[in-house]
């Protein structure tokens, strides 16, 4: 029952992080976008560092973790999220819910470079799977046919640091653990993206005045579930069932993402969107080990029942 909620849990999280990419093509769109992106990501690392004060787990962090706080929170909230702002400003928000989708495929393709994991054949395959799938829907062209827009490049940069910044967390957590090192990473990232904001978009903080309250439900909504309390669900799930089950429902992200675009933003969805949403999961499954883990399952099962 209680693999079931999580379960149940899980879904409804990839269902708001799909959703999320339209939060953020709405906000960018209505505020300078790495302004609204370091206010909208500091108050996602103040929600998760309340989370950590009241289960007291806030201490004092030495000067290597320090380090790989700094590290993770230059490619992880600096780079990842300004290039996925500014991208966001420049393509559609399906684009960007597809592209984002190569995220597990480039933390294992890192993984092999910096933490010497094993380059398998259905790794390999699944990263070439993968990109093809992301060649179909930035070739489609939205100023013609065959060329890449800006916007997709910038958030296909996104990406790529994100994953970076997977790799510093992932040694910063061997002593700490995830949620301290999120919300310190989110802080002090968010902080250094607003001084930045300050110097590239002077007006960046008059924008903030001039909106309604819809449109900061949808930050609340965003920076408080889907980026605060939704990462650190994610990684309740991770200690509970395991990375190969939380894996299985990644994919499920861009699709949302596909839906949410459609339905909010009225973004047509296109074959050519079609084929590479078909291309990057299936890309990612094979590459994140997703068909191992469900073929060894299934093979367990099957032994379990025959014995």
């Amino acid at each position: 029952m209680k693999n079931f909620v999580l379960y149940g849990g899980l879904l409804l999280l990839m269902v708001i992080w799909g959703f999320n990419v339209v939060a953020i093509k709405l906000l960018v769109n209505t505020f300078t976008p790495v302004m609204i992106q370091s206010i909208r990501i500091f108050t996602a690392g103040l929600v998760v560092l309340a989370v950590v004060l009241i289960g007291k787990d806030l201490r004092k962090i030495s000067f290597k973790e320090a380090g790989y706080i700094s590290a993770g929170a230059i490619t992880g909230v600096v780079c990842h999220h300004s290039f996925l702002a500014l991208g966001l400003t420049s393509t559609t928000a399906s684009n960007a819910g597809l592209i984002l989708g190569l995220v597990p495929l480039m933390t294992a393709f890192f993984a092999v470079l910096f933490l010497k994991d094993k380059m398998t054949f259905t790794k390999g395959a699944g990263i070439l799977l993968a990109l093809v799938g992301v060649s179909f829907v930035v070739l489609s062209g939205h100023n013609q046919p065959g060329s890449v827009s800006s916007g997709d490049f910038l958030v296909f940069l996104s990406v790529v640091t994100q994953a970076i910044s997977f790799i510093f967390i992932k040694k910063g957590t061997e002593t700490m653990g995830p949620r301290l090192m999120t919300g310190w990473m989110l802080l002090v990232g968010s902080s250094t993206l607003f001084i930045i904001a300050l110097v590239i978009e002077p007006s960046g903080v008059g924008t903030l005045t001039q909106s309604q309250w819809p449109i900061w439900s949808v930050f609340a909504a965003s920076a408080i579930f889907a980026t605060g309390l939704g990462h650190m669900f994610y990684n309740k799930a991770i200690s509970h069932i395991g990375p190969g089950e939380v894996a299985i429902f990644n994919n499920l992200t861009p699709f949302f993402a596909l839906i949410g675009s459609a339905i909010f933003l009225g973004e047509q969805i296109g074959l050519s969107q079609i084929v590479g949403f078909v291309l990057i999961v299936c890309g990612v499954m094979l590459g994140n080990g997703t068909v191992q883990y469900v073929m060894r399952r299934k093979q367990h099962t099957y032994s379990g029942v025959k014995g």
